[in-house]
């Protein structure tokens, strides 16, 4: 199984709880209609001031479903939608490895 892990730091002018609301309750909508999307979790930091303001993490059965996911109209409208709301975000294509 593919795992795309994307790290998002929220945009200028938007506080850590418009974040927060915006991607644990509106941006959400886009990964529940993303085709062949297997699980979609979120993490959201506590607000310290940290590099980051989320940590989300998108599974797919494999590459293939991934980049169809992200091709369709729903995934355009995902990035859109996540570009609005942040100044930086970064992609990791990663395969899990469950160890304990």
């Amino acid at each position: 199984m593919l795992k795309v892990i994307s790290l998002l730091k929220r945009a200028e002018g938007l506080s850590h709880e418009e974040f927060a609301k915006w991607v644990l309750e509106d941006h959400v909508e886009f990964a529940q209609k993303l085709p062949g999307l297997r699980k979609y979790t979120v993490s959201v930091t506590n607000g310290d001031g940290g590099a980051y303001d989320s940590v989300n993490e998108l599974y797919f059965d494999d590459e293939d479903a991934r980049a169809a996911a992200f091709g369709s109209e729903h995934g355009k409208a995902a990035a859109a939608d996540a570009a609005a709301h942040t100044s930086q975000r970064v992609h990791l294509l990663t395969t899990e490895h469950e160890q304990l």
